[in-house]
């Protein structure tokens, strides 16, 4: 059994807006960093900021699929599909993370570590925007 927080639609808004909304603020933090040339520190903020993908928001993602998805499920089977497009884009989102953390490791805080930062935002605001439609506003 869920909590009520994710079977609500407000509550569950604000938790992805809360979610998403941090995210940017520390994606724009990394790029004022590296702006003004603080490599040192603007790598150290991507890492806050992957560990915040994994801990805020990938950990709402399990949390999801750890129950709220089946009990959505079982309640009105002609959802099945849409949980499984929302599960892949909560993979998505993992593989991207995943990608992120291998390209710091090997290559430091490159361009394309920015781009995939975006590309997290994107697939992130996407799914959100699906999941509270497709499956909130029938709760």
């Amino acid at each position: 059994m869920t909590g009520p927080s994710l079977r609500q639609l407000h509550a569950h808004h604000a938790i992805h807006q809360g979610g998403l909304s941090g995210a940017i603020a520390k994606t724009e933090e990394v790029e004022e960093l590296l702006e003004a040339k603080e490599y040192e520190v603007a790598r150290q903020a991507a890492d806050h900021l992957i560990e915040y993908w994994e801990t805020r928001i990938i950990s709402h993602a399990d949390a999801e699929e750890d129950g709220f998805y089946q009990e959505v499920a079982d309640k009105n089977p002609h959802l099945q599909d849409a949980v499984k497009q929302l599960t892949r884009d909560h993979e998505l989102l993992r593989i991207i993370v995943k990608d992120v953390k291998a390209m710091l490791a090997e290559d430091g805080l490159i361009p394309e570590v920015i781009h995939q930062f975006h590309a997290l935002l994107v697939v992130n605001s996407i799914h959100s925007r699906d999941e509270e439609r497709l499956l909130l506003a029938e709760a």
